[in-house]
């Protein structure tokens, strides 16, 4: 019998859709990998279980022990589950103010749940220090620290990557990502230039992250601010420093917004904010190329625990946000005007 012993076994494996109403009128193959098919119903399943399943590898988290992380939402609700299915406990630190949608998941998978307020890094109660307090403060505890564990990129080298390659028989020639901890976007670009040096890896960043600014100048500045939770970072980190990046470019929430309600209306599919933005960047490079390609990005996870933000027509009113600004043939124009001086090539 090809049965699964426990959850955490039906992760990974997720489909690569086509998206038909893109792909169609740019004259590209935009392919999104289905991450929202994991038993947690993101990307950071993945993640999860290669740092769990390392740890134990390695005598760092042994039964009994309670596994502790500080997390915007996803990674939370991954570790929740795989903590459960193999036997411990978890605790997630979270700062106040994600979507309500993330909170209900991770306490759904059994996590305690620890709140704090959200703070600048350098403070002591940011919710990346505080998780690392905790686990410091009880040897019972096992801090996860997704942000410098190799292990993160580690399950993108070891199954994302290796699965792209298969499901497009090595025809891919631009990867996408939206930049969090680095783990996606570190561990399937390393796999894939292994396999063809010219795929190209390009990076999406929301306003408010540094990362564009810190590619284009060495440092972390931002400009403006962005409703996406999980991307974005004002810091260097271990895993993001495995990337392979080429190119960078800076999207603003508005246009996740306006690739999130096309693909829902055109195709059925129902993103979140991070993944509307892998798709809009995605779009965009296909209506600057000049020839078809294949370019492959990823659902991170799916549009219902985005719901209060991204799907929320009074919150986006006060952020100034049109849902329905454009249509996808304006979209497709706009994009192919794009200003190219605003696309940072890293390999001139």
């Amino acid at each position: 019998m090809n049965t699964k012993q426990n959850v955490a076994e039906l992760i990974g494996n997720t489909d690569l859709l086509k998206i038909p109403s893109l792909s169609k009128i740019s004259g590209c193959d935009i392919l999104i990998k289905c991450e929202f098919q994991n038993p947690g119903g993101s990307i950071k399943d993945r993640a999860a279980l290669q740092m769990v399943n390392d740890a134990i590898a390695n005598g760092e988290l042994t039964p009994g022990m309670t596994i502790v992380e500080g997390t915007a939402g996803n990674t939370g609700i991954g570790l929740a589950l795989v903590a459960k299915s193999l036997g411990f406990e978890m605790l997630t630190v979270m700062p106040k103010g994600q979507a309500q949608e993330k909170e209900r998941m991770i306490t759904l998978h059994g996590s305690r749940l620890h709140l704090v307020d959200p703070c600048p890094f350098a403070d002591p109660k940011h919710f990346y220090h505080t998780a690392k307090r905790i686990a410091d403060e009880n040897p019972d505890y096992w801090w996860a620290n997704q942000f410098e564990n190799l292990s993160n990129a580690g399950a993108h080298y070891l199954s994302t990557g290796p699965e792209i390659w298969q499901q497009t028989d090595g025809k891919v020639d631009v990867i996408v990502s939206v930049c969090g901890t680095g783990g996606t976007i570190g561990g399937v670009s390393k796999y894939l230039k292994e396999q063809n040096t010219n795929i190209e890896t390009w990076l999406v960043d929301p306003d408010g992250s540094g990362i564009y600014q810190y590619l284009k100048s060495g440092e972390y500045q931002s400009d403006g601010s962005s409703f996406t939770e999980g991307i974005g970072i004002m810091r260097s980190v271990a895993n993001f420093r495995e990337a392979k990046i080429d190119r960078a470019l800076n999207l603003p929430d508005q246009d996740l917004v306006t690739i999130s309600r096309i693909v829902r209306d055109h195709d059925g599919l129902v993103l979140g904010s991070s993944s509307a933005l892998n798709v809009a960047a995605a779009f965009l490079i296909a209506a600057q190329s000049k020839s078809k390609q294949t370019i492959v990005t990823f659902a991170c996870d799916a549009g219902e625990r985005s719901f209060s933000k991204l799907y929320d027509s009074d919150f986006l009113e006060q952020k100034n946000i049109i849902e329905n600004k454009e249509s996808i043939s304006e979209l497709y124009a706009r994009y192919q005007a794009y200003n190219q001086n605003n696309i940072l090539n890293l390999t001139k």
